[in-house]
């Protein structure tokens, strides 16, 4: 049976002026991400039209790697909690 892989979608509005801590924040907070069961890749973009915001892009293998595995985890508080610093 083919399993289709996912891609989480998150719109991310920064504090104005706070993009090099945002940044920074996000290089520290990535590694969580990578860390779970589940994760294949991510991008983190900016967002041309609007400079205080970022949209990021997370491949999972399946939808409970990421709704489940992740959201539900202790490590998802430590990346929210380590993200949300600046967002």
């Amino acid at each position: 049976m083919h399993r289709w892989r996912i891609i989480g979608v998150a719109i991310l509005n920064i504090q104005p002026g706070q993009r090099d801590e945002f940044e920074q924040a996000f290089l520290a907070a990535q590694a969580i991400i990578a860390s779970m069961p589940g994760y294949m890749s991510h991008q983190l973009q900016k967002y041309i039209e609007e400079p205080d915001r970022y949209i990021l892009l997370v491949n999972w293998e399946a939808l409970e790697d990421h709704a489940v595995g992740f959201r539900r985890s202790a490590r998802y508080q430590e990346w929210n909690s380590a993200v949300r610093t600046v967002h």
